[in-house]
């Protein structure tokens, strides 16, 4: 089924996630790096409590059927009839929910996919390429990415080239959560997450288009970060107010989903 998202250009940095922690969000840390650099030591759970938050703080519906105890999380799925049904039914996103975690069927078409022309098509590298980008500890060069034994990850708006639908370090720097567990199916709270990217350090065969990672969804690392997707309105403005906790992060792009 073709329908319509979007996904933030950018990682969740570690300031915006403070933003968040500073304007009430609970039971969500990170800190493994600062500033503009990616948020991480986020374990999957901590990721969709964010989303989560974005979508309360507006008057959204939450996407998780998350519960803080004051020390862990704990998650439900969503009944059929409360369930995202577009592109198969999926237990663990709320139909009526703005924000989300990206699916791997979404995060993998904003990596890899060109629309359009006589290029149509996907790529084997997030870069519009089919060879490696050259390896940078940062920058905004086209193919390019932050991996390769570099020291540390770069800041979400300096890591490597864009994506054909303006998504900048969707490899390297961070690897990246998606919302979908291993087998696609979506029917486990406790089933391992699909993980999606590489990651500064690591070599060029974790960023090609033929690659899965899986976690856990309690594991933390400070190699797994992650980015948030929307349906494709309200208005830009709109988004990029959010009451002042990510005013950075949202530089949407429309994508048309597979």
């Amino acid at each position: 089924m073709v329908y319509d998202y979007r996904l933030s250009t950018h990682e969740v940095s570690q300031d915006v996630l403070q933003r968040a922690v500073n304007s009430g969000l609970t039971g969500v840390t990170g800190g493994a790096w600062t500033g503009d650099q990616p948020a991480a030591f986020v374990d999957w759970f901590e990721a969709a409590a964010f989303v989560n938050f974005l979508n309360t703080d507006r008057g959204f519906t939450p996407a998780y059927d998350l519960s803080w105890d004051g020390e862990s999380w704990t998650m439900n799925l969503w009944s059929s009839a409360d369930a995202w049904q577009l592109g198969g039914e999926n237990l663990y996103r709320h139909k009526d929910a703005f924000y989300f975690l990206p699916s791997e069927n979404e995060w993998f078409k904003a990596a890899y996919y060109q629309g359009g022309g006589t290029t149509a098509g996907y790529w084997n590298y997030q870069t519009q390429e089919n060879t490696a980008p050259a390896a940078v500890a940062s920058g905004i060069l086209a193919n390019t990415a932050v991996y390769n034994g570099q020291a540390e990850p770069a800041s979400v708006f300096a890591n490597g080239g864009l994506s054909a639908y303006g998504q900048r370090g969707m490899g390297g720097n961070v690897s990246e959560w998606t919302e979908s567990a291993w087998d696609g199916l979506n029917n486990s709270v406790s089933e391992d997450r699909t993980v999606r990217g590489g990651d500064w350090f690591e070599s060029f065969d974790q960023l090609a288009s033929d690659y899965r990672d899986i976690n856990a969804p309690l594991y933390e690392s400070d190699f797994i970060g992650f980015r948030v997707a929307s349906v494709p309105e309200p208005s830009t403005v709109a988004l990029l107010l959010l009451t002042g906790v990510a005013s950075r992060l949202w530089h949407w792009r429309l994508r048309r989903g597979r």
